[in-house]
């Protein structure tokens, strides 16, 4: 049990789990018909069958029964802060989980050239009252029973009053902000805090707009709409619900990474040197110091940044894209490709961070511009 703990600690860093989660997300949700043809190779279809539910879930409860055992896993776990994200990761799973299932069983029918489960004569109606009405009140009546019974049960997570001479290690935002205090590690405020929600925001509605397909309308379905379903679940899953995970169970006193059944040692130090992209160059590859003039000193992050959204976007018009930028046409596709660079631009920028300690691209404190 020992060993099992120490393994689950070493795969539970981020840049070990995020990274197999990063590898494997296309073939689970395959944009393309590369990796639709790997995905049946592979088996991955299994996760949206009944007994992939009920295997994932196993793994789950497994988890959870020997955390509970242990002290320090136990501490996470059944922390009144985080009990609601302990039941998230079931929901968020099931729901998943739900909507492929439906998806890929309407894809079937449609390529049997049936009709899809959720297709309905337009005659046929059903009206609010009382049908839906009844519905609501059940469900409302169910979640009120079930808000009393947790909070008789579990005691509200209140601490003393605040106070400046003593501030909590480690202090966390509550629970739907840990995804932006995760990015704040690796970008700067007015980045992570403004650009990057409004962005990530805008994108996960605009992009099932955009990638319209009006054939499917009306139903699950992932094959006929793969690239915008694929897009918008790594946005939602990768970019929020992870980073929340991580933020939640992972960080630890002085913002280290801790695994799960690992003691949160308050003198934990981990030495890092983080540089920017101007001394990297500069400094360690050309030996030199770095020019006083502004732009001259960021001229290689200007360049990175500006060729990351000027000349990706026609590379992948030619080439990815080819076919969605047809469909699209030059606007609908050029909103779309600034969206999706925006998104990824972040576990870019984590990797930069975890491999070269790249703090900033662009770094000009002077005018408070760090990207």
């Amino acid at each position: 049990m020992v060993e099992l703990k120490h393994f689950i600690n070493g795969i539970s860093h981020p840049t070990v789990i995020l990274t197999v989660i990063l590898f494997i997300y296309p073939f689970i949700f395959p944009p393309t018909n590369w990796f639709e043809k790997w995905n049946k190779r592979l088996k991955f279809d299994f996760f949206w069958t009944k007994k992939g539910l009920i295997t994932v879930y196993t793994f789950f409860i497994g988890f959870m029964i020997i955390g509970v055992q242990d002290e320090n896993a136990k501490h996470i776990l059944l922390k009144p802060d985080n009990v609601p994200i302990v039941g998230l990761l079931f929901l968020v799973h099931f729901f998943l989980w739900l909507s492929m299932n439906q998806g890929m069983k309407n894809d079937k029918l449609i390529d049997a050239g049936e009709k899809p489960n959720e297709y309905h004569d337009p005659k046929d109606k059903v009206l609010v009252w009382p049908d839906l009405v009844y519905i609501e009140l059940i469900a409302l009546v169910l979640l009120m029973a079930f808000l009393l019974v947790w909070s008789i049960g579990l005691e509200a997570p209140l601490e003393q009053p605040a106070n400046p001479t003593n501030s909590p290690n480690p202090a966390k935002a509550p629970w739907y902000f840990l995804g932006l205090q995760e990015m704040l590690v690796y970008f700067d405020p007015w980045l992570a805090g403004v650009v990057f929600p409004t962005l990530m925001i805008i994108g996960l509605m605009a992009i099932p707009y955009i990638d319209i397909n009006r054939e499917v309308s009306g139903f699950y379905s992932f094959k006929h709409r793969r690239i915008a379903a694929s897009i918008f679940i790594f946005g939602w899953l990768w970019l929020w619900i992870n980073l929340i995970m991580v933020g939640t169970f992972l960080r630890g006193p002085n913002w280290n990474f801790f695994g799960p059944f690992e003691y949160w040692d308050l003198h934990k130090l981990e030495v890092l040197t983080n540089i920017n992209l101007s001394d990297l160059i500069y400094i360690k590859l050309l030996g030199v110091g770095l020019p006083e003039n502004i732009l001259l000193r960021e001229i290689f992050g200007f360049i990175v940044f500006f060729g990351y959204f000027l000349i990706m976007p026609p590379l992948l018009a030619k080439t990815v894209f080819k076919k969605l930028h047809q469909s699209m046409g030059n606007f609908k596709y050029g909103v779309f490709i600034f969206l999706v660079l925006s998104m990824v631009a972040l576990p870019i920028k984590m990797y930069l961070r975890w491999i070269f300690n790249l703090k900033y691209i662009i770094a000009i404190p002077e005018f408070f511009l760090n990207i």
